[in-house]
């Protein structure tokens, strides 16, 4: 470590445990809900960011019994899954085109056009802690056949007869994108596990399956007064 003068350390001070823990209480929950936010967004990213994963799962909760959960998946099927002790849950609540400005990283999952801009069938925004750690990029997605999932900043928005455009940077490029009055708004938030109850519409994000074939939640987004649409 030559030109770095190492001193040694003055003596603190001790300092009552019982009250340090104590205030160290708030720091931590944020610092738990802020990492549970930014995994679950991670598992947003696609398969060329993360590699191999399951499925995501969409649908709603028909019924709750302890961790067990019986879902109406979006296509119409019928599932049963576990939601894993260790499982990390978010949540995505109404929001609106007023809430997204410039500089706000977004998430959106759209249709490519034949210009080359994206029709935004949902657009969520990310939380703060999100920024730097989540990839800005552009890349297929799952929802729906042929559809794209991009991770930008907002450099600008215009307002149209036909619909508003915003115009969003990433890493390796930018893009248009149309918002129409389909396009599902959301903001991620925390959440938890005590919401996960019939009628709550869900995305596992993540899962795995147990040697008995259950498939187990690792993480998942539930919608908060709004269907996700992502």
């Amino acid at each position: 470590m030559a030109g770095i003068a190492v001193g040694i350390p003055r003596p603190v001070a001790k300092r009552d445990e019982p009250a340090l823990r104590e205030a160290m209480m708030p720091m931590r929950s944020m610092t738990r809900r802020a990492l549970a936010g930014v995994t679950i967004a991670l598992l947003m990213c696609g398969p060329a960011a993360l590699g191999q994963q399951a499925p995501r799962i969409r649908g709603e909760i028909e019924k709750a019994d302890g961790a067990m959960l019986s879902l109406k998946t979006r296509d119409g099927g019928a599932m049963t899954v576990k939601v894993a002790d260790d499982a990390r849950v978010s949540a995505l609540v109404k929001a609106s085109l007023a809430d997204i400005k410039t500089d706000s990283f977004i998430g959106v999952a759209g249709m490519p056009q034949s210009d080359g801009s994206i029709e935004a069938f949902s657009i969520h925004i990310f939380l703060p802690a999100q920024r730097g750690v989540v990839p800005d990029r552009h890349g297929p997605w799952d929802a729906r056949p042929g559809s794209t999932m991009t991770n930008a900043y907002v450099e600008s928005m215009v307002q149209a007869k036909d619909g508003d455009a915003l115009m969003v940077k990433y890493k390796d490029g930018e893009k248009k994108i149309l918002v129409t009055p389909q396009t599902v708004i959301a903001a991620v938030a925390p959440g938890d596990k005590s919401e996960l109850k019939a009628g709550t519409p869900v995305i596992i994000m993540g899962s795995e399956k147990a040697a008995d074939g259950t498939v187990v939640a690792k993480t998942l987004y539930i919608g908060r007064n709004v269907r996700p649409a992502m």
